[in-house]
Order: structure tokens, then sequence, then C-alpha cells
């Protein structure tokens, strides 16, 4: 079977170069020395006795770690839900017409932001000192309809996860406005021509466009909420997974084992959610892949070219390319 030409290969071209592959070492010299260093890491943390492998392997599925996994998977998930609706609700207020909704919304941003999640933690852990009682009826006048004790209400647990969602939605709501923003606002205008409401642009053209942009970051975030919730004892929450192991080393005296733990749950959780979000951006990236052109894009050859010139220029790819995204 004849070589397959292609930009020229296979040709009885006269006085072809013969150009020789360049002699890299220096990578290859850092690839020696970074594989030494694994290995001397490998070899020092399977060694060192006082790691304590054995207690390490008793505690990794003690019971009241696998309870304590629970309890940060439920904070993680509840937190993240709570706080991506908040995102959008702000972000939305953001690019409101209406200045009280825009100023609210910066408000929020601004103070939810400025300020550290441990002191907020605090905050709600002491909010039953704070408010005792939560009461409904006429504004301004003692007149009450309705009440309850806060202690009731805002246990530590809600606690937690109210602290936590605040705190991130202010973060989240910034991502969600550059994500509307990166839409072409021809969209909006398009969308607009054909008589469609506000609400219906923003969810049937905005946000589906804005999800490619939106999703990475939101998967770092929920990534670091993971690791957040061990900051819960601040309320306190004293059931995640960090705080389960540390009452675990208290008890016999090894923290170092304990803390090895604590650091594999995480890496392993932390590892499926990387996968979920990487499922989740070629997902909402599928119109957006870059492809190459010319012959192997299945395009005609670049005009000028004769036998034994290349016909195709696979370096140069399309910016984005659209696939059913339009108004």
């Amino acid at each position: 079977m004849a070589k397959k030409e292609t930009d020229g290969e296979g040709l009885d071209i006269p006085n072809r170069i013969k150009a020789l592959p360049v002699k890299r070492t220096g990578p290859i010299v850092a690839g020696v020395i970074v594989a030494l260093l694994a290995a001397m890491l490998i070899q020092g943390l399977v060694t060192n006795p006082r790691l304590d492998w054995p207690t390490v392997w008793k505690y990794l599925f003690n019971e009241n770690v696998l309870e304590g996994i629970a309890y940060t998977l439920i904070l993680t998930a509840i937190s993240m839900i709570v706080a991506i609706i908040l995102s959008v609700i702000l972000a939305i207020m953001r690019k409101s017409i209406n200045p009280v909704l825009r100023g609210v919304s910066w408000f929020f941003i601004w103070f939810f932001r400025g300020t550290p999640v441990y002191t907020q933690l605090v905050f709600w852990g002491l909010f039953a000192v704070l408010i005792p009682k939560l009461s409904l009826g006429i504004p301004f006048t003692s007149v009450e309809f309705w009440s309850i004790d806060s202690e009731t209400v805002i246990t530590a647990f809600n606690a937690a996860w109210i602290g936590l969602a605040l705190n991130e939605a202010a973060y989240l709501s910034e991502i969600v406005r550059a994500g509307l923003e990166a839409v072409d606002p021809g969209q909006t205008e398009a969308a607009k021509a054909l008589g469609m409401k506000r609400s219906l642009i923003m969810r049937r053209i905005i946000l589906p466009q804005a999800m490619r942009i939106i999703i990475p970051p939101t998967g770092n975030e929920t990534i670091g909420m993971l690791k957040t919730t061990s900051l819960v004892l601040a309320v306190p929450f004293t059931l995640e997974l960090q705080f389960a192991t540390n009452a675990i080393a208290n008890r016999i005296y090894k923290p170092i084992p304990l803390l090895i733990v604590a650091c594999i749950w995480y890496l392993l959780i932390t590892s499926i959610l990387m996968v979920i979000q990487s499922r989740l951006e070629k997902h909402f990236g599928k119109g957006f892949d870059a492809r190459p052109i010319g012959s192997r894009g299945k395009q005609p050859p670049l005009p000028g070219k004769t036998e034994g010139e290349p016909k195709d220029k696979v370096d140069k790819l399309n910016d984005a390319t659209f696939s059913g995204l339009t108004a």
C-alpha cells in the first residue's frame, strides 16, 4: 500500500533536508531529579515509624469517622445548594434596573466577602444570644402574631450550614455575574426581538450559555466548601470529619495518625468531586470545542496549493464552534 501523502511526505522531492531531532537533556535531567525526590518522599512516608500506619488502618473505617464523613458531605451539599440559589438571585439583582436591589446585592457581597468565614460562624453560633426570640408581627410596633425561641430553630447544625451558605453565596454571585456578562448581548437582543420576556430570556438563553463559564469555578468552590466544613467547630458543631478524628486523637494521644486518616478521606472525596466537575465541564462545553480546519477538518484544501505542497493548515483552530446555541 502506498504511503499516504500528507504535507509533502512520501513524495520524491530532490535535495530533501533530513532534519535530526534536537537533543533535549534538560527535561531528561529534571525528570530524573523529580523521580528521585518522589521516590525518597514515598520511602520516607512508608518507613517512618512516627506515622504509625497500623493505627491509621485501624481507625480509617471507624464508625465515628464514617459518621463524620456523612455529616461533612451533608453540610457541603446543603450549603452549596443554598449558596447556588442565592448566588443566582444576587447576580440577577446586581444587573437589575432597580437601584435598591443593586444596593442590597452589593452590600451583601461586600459584607460576607469582607469578613472571615470563621468569624461569621462564631456569630451564627451566638445567634440565640443576640436574638433570643424570633417573632412575626407588625413592624416597628409591639404587636406579635407568632414567636418562637431562637434555640429551637437555629440549632448547631442549622447555624453551620446557614453560615457556610451565606458566605459562599457572596463568592459564587460574582462567578455567576461574570458568566452572565460573558454572554454576547446580541443573544438578549435577538430574544427580545422574538418577543421573549426577561425571565424567559434569562432562563432559556443566557443561563445555559453562561454555564460553560460558571461550572469550572463553581466546582472549585465546592471542593473548597468540603474543606471549609472543618471550621464549623466555631459554631460549635462537633460531628463533622475533622472534629471526629481530633476527638479520637485526643483520646488515644496519637494526633498524627488521625490527621492522616482525615487527609485520606478528604483526598478521596475531593478526587470524586474533581471527576464530576470534569464531566460537567465537558457536558456544558459541547458547543465550544475547538476543531481543526482544512482537509483534516473536512474542509477543502487551502486556495493556491499545488501537488506536493501542504494541503491543510491544521495548526489554525476555530476559536469556538457553536452547535445549536442560537436564540
